[in-house]
């Protein structure tokens, strides 16, 4: 008869045995060792379940956590929680040539990885409106009178102090950065200016204001500004494992050395407005020159710079190329065109004896002009009458000279040096004029294709006036798009083509432009780069303050989420421990049943063993 045995998994002493029938003994020992690898596969299964399951949990959270953190940034309008403490604020003034406009921006407690930058938003009122504030006339308008300029800049001040937590205050950075308008006075006007604005402005606020928060920007910083901006908004400076992201291999400046990093590609920007034209792009290689000149000019239109907050870290160092034009924006080029046809025509008519342009029955023959449009030149008293053949291509050809290029290599408009692109790993956006031009009138703004965009300029061109007003007053252009515009499109189309591909040397196949207004339907201001760039070191001051502890809450973070699996080695680890120990006693006493068992019987029934003589 089988006899099963209990005494595994109770003490020695305990051992006791029943017999029921038709129990096989081999039974005996099988359901031990089921029962006991049962156990332990449930417990392996147990913890490798909690592993699987909670790391993808957990992984999936972390990367959902980063791509809302991104669309946030893209999308974000909801209204800015000033109950927040943990949200920092920043205020930057653009002190323009036509007016002032104050920007407050907001950022939240930085994340404690030093490789990172902060997340700067534009801070937003309950009404979800950016908080941005406008007033004119420029700043320039009190070159003569600057002890007036405090009291002008006031209100802006006060409009952010009422959106700014008012215990905020004293660690809320404040810059008044000054641009076009104040570049043309006089460096001792420039000066009075600024000192009135640092003298009375700390006595009415308590933003956090220095001598180095007030200053008249150049032109590069402006440029190199609005480039950290857009790529900071279109997520370029973050870094990325993902395969399918653009990269490039970057000489890092300063570290010629060492070997070329890869990290995201950033975007270049074309914004040609009113009076200039500007580019700026990423210089990812060392720059050749081809001599000492270019060199010596190559200084002053490339810049260095380091956006991480430790200045030893070379992840996010830059080069980036900056120039801008003067007269090469799309109203000054027309201006500058009528006035080389004005002074040509008049020239011509006095050599050959001619009258064009002095009448409308006798017009100048404008081929920049839509066919049959008119426009008049007024100069000196003196009114010149033209007339437009509508003819794109020689339009483009008249406007060539205007690019002022030279036969040198590396260079760009007027002869100034310009370091080689990338074409087949880069990208453009095309802002202002490169917007307009594409999409008010012909509508086919965003991804620019040098041939659409041709035909689509020859046929709008080509087309009568007669024709353009009547689709004009149908409602058939942008809701922004005026008579002015119109008239002109023939020509800035025609200047815009020449400035991207002869005058920047972008191949006519080139497809990695675009042309935008906003971008995720905002409008980037140049100041959302300035306030980056000029707040790049907070990270490491919160860092090094709050080192101990942030190393600290990152293990608390971390054992908070992994602290079950430690919990599930121990017990696996303990169990293990008893199953071995209850075997050993199992074997020691079978064991001592199998060699003792009269002094066994005696132990159980409590009697002293007695001794065995042994042979004589």
């Amino acid at each position: 008869m089988g006899r099963i045995s209990i005494s595994c998994l109770l003490p020695a002493s305990w051992h006791f045995s029943i017999s029921p029938v038709g129990c096989p003994h081999i039974f005996n020992t099988t359901l031990r060792q089921i029962v006991v690898i049962g156990i332990l596969a449930a417990a392996v299964s147990l913890l490798y379940y909690s592993l699987v399951v909670i790391r993808n949990k957990y992984g999936r959270a972390y990367r959902d956590k980063r791509f809302h953190r991104y669309l946030a940034r893209v999308t974000d309008t909801e209204a800015t929680d000033t109950n927040n403490p943990n949200l920092n604020y920043g205020i930057v003034v653009d002190c323009g040539s036509s007016g002032s406009r104050i920007f407050v921006y907001c950022w939240p407690r930085h994340n404690g990885n030093p490789h990172d930058l902060l997340d700067i938003k534009q801070m937003r009122d309950k009404t979800r409106k950016p908080v941005v504030m406008k007033i004119k006339p420029g700043i320039s308008e009190f070159a003569s009178s600057p002890e007036k300029v405090s009291d002008y800049i006031s209100p802006l001040l006060s409009f952010a102090a009422e959106h700014v937590p008012r215990a905020k205050h004293k660690e809320t950075p404040l810059y008044i950065l000054c641009t076009a308008g104040m570049r043309i006075l006089p460096e001792s006007q420039q000066k009075a200016i600024l000192e009135d604005l640092l003298t009375d402005i700390p006595v009415h606020f308590d933003f956090l204001f220095s001598d180095s928060h007030a200053e008249v920007i150049s032109g590069k910083q402006e440029g190199v500004y609005a480039w950290i901006g857009i790529n900071f908004v279109l997520g370029r400076f973050e870094h990325t494992d993902d395969e399918d992201e653009a990269i490039v291999e970057v000489h890092v400046p300063g570290s010629e050395n060492k070997e070329a990093i890869l990290r995201k590609r950033t975007v270049g920007i074309l914004d040609m407005g009113g009076v200039s034209t500007q580019i700026a792009y990423e210089v990812p290689k060392t720059v050749s020159f081809a001599s000492s000149q270019q060199e010596e000019v190559a200084k002053n239109l490339l810049a260095e710079f380091n956006l991480g907050c430790d200045a030893h870290q070379t992840e996010h160092v830059y080069r980036v190329y900056v120039a801008t034009f003067l007269g090469f924006g799309g109203n000054a080029a027309r201006q500058r065109y009528e006035d080389s046809l004005f002074t040509s025509t008049v020239l011509k008519n006095r050599l050959l004896g001619k009258q064009t342009g002095l009448t409308s029955d006798s017009p100048y023959l404008d081929p920049c002009l839509p066919l049959d449009a008119q426009d008049e030149i007024q100069q000196n008293g003196q009114i010149m009458y033209l007339r437009g053949t509508g003819d794109f291509n020689l339009c483009r050809e008249i406007i060539q000279p205007f690019m002022n290029k030279t036969n040198e290599t590396q260079t760009s408009l007027n002869g100034v040096y310009q370091p080689a692109v990338h074409f087949q790993n880069s990208e453009f956006y095309g802002f202002s004029e490169f917007y307009y031009c594409t999409e008010d009138v012909l509508r086919m703004g965003g991804d620019y294709n040098a041939a659409k965009f041709t035909k689509a300029a020859k046929d709008y061109c080509a087309t009568k006036w007669s024709v353009l007003r009547e689709r004009f007053d149908r409602g058939l252009y942008a809701s922004h798009a005026d008579l002015h515009r119109l008239k002109y499109q023939c020509f800035k189309s025609a200047w815009m083509y020449e400035v991207f591909h002869s005058g920047f040397s972008f191949p006519a196949s080139y497809s990695n432009l675009k042309t935008a207004l906003q971008v995720y339907d905002k409008e980037v201001q140049w100041t959302l780069g300035a306030i980056l760039y000029r707040t790049r070191f907070l990270p490491l001051r919160d860092i090094q303050q709050e080192n101990f502890r942030g190393s600290h809450s990152h293990w608390r973070s971390f054992s908070f989420v992994y602290n079950h699996y430690l919990f599930f080695v121990c017990f696996l680890i303990v169990l293990l421990s008893i199953l071995l120990y209850l075997l050993r006693l199992r074997r020691i006493h079978r064991r001592m049943l199998h060699n003792s068992s009269a002094t066994s019987l005696w132990i159980e029934e409590g009697l002293p063993p007695q001794k065995i003589a042994g042979p004589i």
